[in-house]
């Protein structure tokens, strides 16, 4: 097979889906669960930042044991781990199971996007990579495209316990598929023709001629933990994880509580940002790689992409504070998350064009960020809208940490090849 490396990277693209269904569905539950077991926000709030609690742990031992042993075999295994986790969670009786079950889903979750940059690293050309990344990580929005009104009915018709017994089985069929196809370098795997496996190499053997530090890089902990480009780099995606857990945690409670908007229907008033944000990812990946094939410059390939889509973000959230109108609000939350999503394959690329040999490891420590985003992003905005009763405080936060993060990127995000 000739084009072998997009199938694999079309897996990965079902696996980043299931693991979001996961992670977000908690978040259409918001209503019942707290009805039930007498919750308040803030109280939700910090069963929604276990999850990150959890995945801050587990992210750089994740890709550190990725950049070890491969991708075939912790994929596997943790996929089977997050989904027993999902379904345990319909067994939940009461705040601390729920956060117990939350923590433990954010552990089995931590290796999975450093497997996914681990996959990209080793299966596609430098050329390809941005796009590639694209794909996998459009599946982010796009889970909530089909989970917003899936959950929402599964919710409605089954009711919420169901719901995430039905979502954690979908992890387990993944996880026996992935083992069945996927092997951690292409030349291992028999469905590779000789052909593919030379397109996939001639790049990074033409990088290794033509730049000796990079035939002989070894990435050290020095350079993961204290570049510059990667500091700034772990920063910007700290916001972007924060803009991202507030969406998926906190949105549909948003519409909920300020417009009144019933469950059955929320979902589907939540489709339009997340669709928007797929289109774009995937638009994000192309643009990153056109300028990278035609300048070869990462800071113009991947930091320009940053720092604009994050600054257009910001100014799309604006309306928000000073409106209350629903169409308002909804035409400025698909604007701002769809824009803000745009580079999410950037961040990701950065990390495989500086630190090839160990991007596992250090995506796993740009996912730490992203990790305390998930625990900052749920437990603030809780508390500020409890404190306020609005939503206001919490969206005006999520525009001035947007404009921090481009401000540093442009100006102190100069990457390099070593």
């Amino acid at each position: 097979m000739t084009h072998y490396r997009w199938f694999i990277v079309a897996i990965t693209f079902f696996a980043i889906i299931i693991n979001y269904l996961d992670r977000t569905a908690l978040s259409y539950a918001i209503t019942p669960i707290e009805t039930t077991f007498g919750l308040t926000n803030t109280d939700f709030g910090i069963v929604a930042a276990a999850f990150g609690l959890g995945y801050l742990v587990m992210t750089v031992v994740g890709g550190i044991i990725v950049d070890r042993f491969g991708a075939h075999k912790i994929w596997s295994v943790f996929a089977l781990f997050w989904s027993a986790a999902c379904a345990m969670l319909a067994f939940a009786t009461g705040f601390w199971w729920f956060f117990v079950f939350r923590l433990f889903l954010g552990m089995a979750e931590g290796p999975n996007f450093p497997a996914l940059s681990r996959v990209n690293a080793d299966w596609l050309p430098v050329s390809e990579r941005a796009r590639a990344l694209a794909i996998g990580l459009a599946a982010v929005p796009f889970a909530s495209v089909l989970g917003a009104p899936l959950i929402s009915q599964l919710i409605s018709t089954v009711g919420w316990r169901w719901m995430f017994f039905i979502l954690g089985m979908l992890g387990i069929i993944w996880a026996f598929v992935w083992a069945i196809v996927f092997r951690d370098r292409p030349e291992q795997s028999s469905h590779v023709s000789s052909m593919e496996l030379a397109h996939i190499q001639s790049e990074l053997n033409a990088l290794r001629k033509n730049s000796p530090s990079f035939a002989e890089q070894k990435t050290t902990w020095k350079f993961i933990l204290f570049n510059r480009a990667l500091l700034v780099n772990n920063y910007a995606f700290f916001v972007f994880g924060y803009l991202l857990f507030f969406a998926i945690t906190w949105l549909p409670g948003y519409l909920e509580q300020t417009y009144a908007i019933k469950i059955k229907e929320v979902g589907w008033f939540l489709v339009a940002p997340w669709l928007l944000a797929t289109v774009l990812i995937l638009l994000g990946g192309v643009i990153s790689d056109w300028v990278w094939s035609k300048t070869h410059n990462i800071r113009l390939a991947r930091s320009h992409l940053i720092w604009i889509c994050q600054v257009i973000s910001a100014i799309c959230f604006l309306p928000i504070i000073f409106s209350h109108n629903l169409l308002v609000a909804l035409i400025s939350i698909t604007l701002g998350v769809g824009f803000g999503m745009m580079p999410n394959a950037a961040f990701y690329a950065i990390n495989a064009d500086l630190a090839h040999d160990r991007v596992a490891t250090s995506l796993g420590v740009m996912d730490c960020a992203f990790a305390a985003a998930g625990i900052c992003a749920p437990l603030i905005t809780g508390v500020l809208s409890n404190l306020t009763g609005n939503f206001t405080a919490a969206f005006s936060l999520l525009i001035g940490l947007s404009i921090t993060s481009a401000l540093a990127v442009i100006l102190f995000q100069h990457p390099k090849v070593p």
